[in-house]
């Protein structure tokens, strides 16, 4: 069984926001899986498919963003299932847009949403994919919460597919195959 989280903030205000890439992933992976209907649990809206017979959960907490934590670890808690057999999809503001980086391990870089997690899982070996949005002109937190451009959205389709691509091949070949074959794709 793989669980994956994608990082975003619940409300209809934030749903095209750059920050709610994460969402955007899980949405694509429930669409491929022809994942049942998400119902709420653990703070969090949850489904679940199958990919090559394995079961895969996916979770979008709806705890925003900063909070993340509480909801991943109830959730991960209640499946039992390894760290390694998590992943976190998330924005990253210090990649180029479109750019994809997976991680076996690491710090939050800053990404608050993150650091909940790890904070609350207690520890940083938590697999992840961070999905590129780029700096920008704003500020940080004006930028991440901000929609994205008429250019970038006409390139977001196809970031998303290659992201949930990434997620794909994690899920079947594990993280160093998905690193090798993605990290800096679209970059």
């Amino acid at each position: 069984m793989h669980i994956v989280v994608g990082l975003g903030n619940p409300g209809r205000e934030y749903v095209a926001t750059r920050h709610n890439v994460g969402f955007m992933v899980i949405d694509e992976l429930a669409r491929r899986l022809s994942a049942t209907g998400f119902r709420r649990r653990f703070r969090s809206e949850l489904g679940e498919g199958l990919l090559a017979g394995e079961k895969v959960v996916l979770v979008k907490p709806q705890t925003f963003m900063n909070l993340s934590g509480g909801a991943v670890r109830e959730v991960a808690n209640w499946y039992h299932s390894p760290k390694e057999n998590m992943l976190v999809v998330l924005d990253d503001l210090d990649l180029p847009f479109g750019s994809l980086r997976l991680r076996a391990s690491g710090s939050a870089g800053g990404h608050n949403g993150l650091s909940s997690i790890i904070e609350q899982i207690g520890t940083n070996q938590i697999p992840r994919l961070k999905v590129g949005i780029g700096r920008g002109r704003l500020p940080a937190t004006a930028h991440v919460l901000a929609r994205f451009s008429p250019d970038e959205q006409r390139e977001l389709p196809d970031i998303v597919s290659r992201a949930t691509d990434a997620v794909e091949h994690w899920a079947q070949q594990g993280i160093v195959a998905a690193m090798n074959r993605f990290n800096g794709v679209g970059a």
